[in-house]
Parts: structure tokens; C-alpha cells; sequence
């Protein structure tokens, strides 16, 4: 193996799960169409990070945990405001499972987000209540990762979330462009990006 990508350089690949994909519970538009290119892009860097949408049944982010609710309703939890999805990634399905031609064989870790039940998590490095750690941040300085470039689904969200704590947290952050899809709810794709720009996130 010969990475074009320093020593310093991680690939941090979010959630290429099937639920994501096409057929999924929550399936990203072209979701599928990532996955030959986080393919090839692991080959190029020395260091690779997955991330593992893990929910447990009746999580608070799921409409059918509210009887009177339905997906993409919005509800107001302890820590703020949570849009409602669709069952999806649940611990132990085919559904949380990752897309069956991802080759996996040169994540160094994977690290599952989303399993506390009642709190949503779409960023790699804290839930959504913006304070629980993933300990994704400590892991990466203290294997001396200082710079990420980001790729998966989806790009409005869980990248995007995942793009912007990792500029908080002091790294040096890329997006892969190309291997990243989005929902794109009223524009929220092209918002997005403007909001990644606007922290230093650069795009390759």
C-alpha cells in the first residue's frame, strides 16, 4: 500500500448503511452511488474511520414512538428540536448493516453513534443534545490524526454535522464531494455546503 494521503490524514466514511441506500428505511437519493467511491478514496489514505447509524427499538427519534406523530414531524425533546424519522438502523437488523460492497477492510475503527434512546445523533463527534461525546475527537489526537476528509451520507446532514464539530474540535476538515449524497429538503444540500464554507471546511 502506497497512500497518496500523510501519516496525519484520516478518511472519516459516515454511515454507508443500507437503510441509507437504495431500498433502505431512509434511503439517501443515489445513496448506493458512494460506495465504489469511498471505495477508491480508501485506498489513498493511511487511515480510515467508518461511522455506525445504532439505533435501539423505540428510539426518541422515530415517529412510531409517537402514536399521534408521523416522519419528518417535528418535536421539541429535552435538548431542542428533533425532526422525526422513519424506523431506521436498528441495532441487530439488515438495515443497520453496511452496504454490502463497501470494502471495510482498512477501517481501523468503526464507531457507532445514535444508541443512546433518547437522543439522535447525526454527527460523528457528539449526539445531538450538542454535549455527549462519541469520543471520536480524543481518539483521533491521540493517534496524531490531525486532518479529516469526509465522505458518506448524508451530506445535509450527518456530513454535514460531522464537518462542522470537526472544524469545532480544531481539525483541519475536507469534504469529498463526489462521495457524498444528500436528502436536499427545500435546497438544504446547496445550504449546507454555504454553512461547511463558512466554518473552513474545505471541499476536494
Amino acid at each position: 500500500m502506497n497512500p497518496m494521503h500523510g501519516s496525519d490524514e484520516v478518511l472519516l466514511v459516515v454511515d454507508p448503511q443500507n437503510d441509507f441506500c437504495a431500498g433502505g428505511a431512509l434511503a439517501v437519493p443515489h445513496g448506493d452511488e458512494i460506495v465504489p467511491l469511498v471505495n477508491r478514496l480508501a485506498a489513498d489514505f493511511a487511515h480510515v474511520v467508518v461511522t455506525q447509524d445504532w439505533h435501539p427499538p423505540g428510539h426518541a427519534s422515530f415517529a412510531s414512538t409517537y402514536p399521534a406523530r408521523r416522519p419528518y414531524d417535528t418535536i421539541g425533546l429535552a435538548y431542542g428540536a428533533q425532526i422525526l424519522w422513519p424506523d431506521h438502523c436498528v441495532q441487530g437488523t439488515a438495515g443497520a448493516e453496511f452496504h454490502p460492497r463497501l470494502d471495510l477492510r482498512r477501517a481501523e475503527l468503526v464507531i457507532r453513534k445514535g444508541f443512546h434512546p433518547g437522543i439522535d445523533s447525526y454527527s460523528a463527534f457528539r449526539e445531538n443534545d450538542r454535549e455527549t461525546p462519541t469520543g471520536l475527537a480524543g481518539y483521533l489526537r491521540e493517534r496524531g490524526l490531525g486532518r479529516i476528509t469526509i465522505a458518506g451520507l448524508a451530506t445535509d446532514f450527518c456530513v454535514l454535522y460531522s464537518a462542522l464539530d470537526a472544524r469545532g474540535a480544531g481539525f483541519e476538515t475536507a469534504i469529498a464531494l463526489d462521495a457524498c449524497r444528500g436528502i436536499d429538503i427545500d435546497g438544504s444540500v446547496e445550504k449546507a455546503l454555504g454553512e461547511m464554507k463558512n466554518a473552513g471546511v474545505v471541499t476536494v
